[in-house]
């Protein structure tokens, strides 16, 4: 019955509250550069040493979005998966992300809406226990009914 989605993917009606997934990722200068790339977003305290030492970070940081960007790839690789459809993402940015951290991104259930198909997560990330970014995401999860 659930052909069309991919092992790791969880449907509406498997959903339960506290449910929780994550990913750990070591955040790189190649992914820095290469964000700055995609995005447009070519800040010199992302890039540059020399000018990054000058500012309140006292060094080089990641983009922000790149770190909210690993709690998209929990929400649409395991929690609710593929097929997942975002509606809203809130976020606040906490502490930086420097080149070298380890980023650990965790989303957690919070709120069911069975019938509209939607789910409430918690997200938090975080680098050696820390937390550097927090919010809450709206989805649209992926249902048998429409497999």
């Amino acid at each position: 019955m659930l052909d069309n989605f991919p092992r790791g993917t969880i449907c509406i009606e498997d959903i339960e509250m506290g449910m929780s997934r994550h990913l750990r990722k070591t955040v790189t200068d190649a992914d820095i550069e290469m964000f700055a790339e995609v995005s447009t977003d070519r800040n010199p305290v992302h890039l540059d040493d020399a000018y990054a030492r000058d500012t309140i970070f006292e060094g080089r940081i990641a983009h922000g979005m790149l770190t909210a960007g690993l709690i998209s790839a929990v929400i649409g690789e395991q929690l609710p998966g593929h097929g997942t459809v975002y509606m809203g993402q809130t976020l606040k940015f906490l502490a930086p992300v420097r080149p070298g951290d380890t980023v650990l991104a965790e989303v957690t259930v919070i709120g069911i809406d069975i019938a509209k198909r939607r789910v409430q997560l918690d997200c938090v990330c975080k680098v050696d226990g820390k937390k550097v970014l927090a919010g809450e995401a709206t989805v649209l999860a992926p249902s048998r009914k429409f497999d």
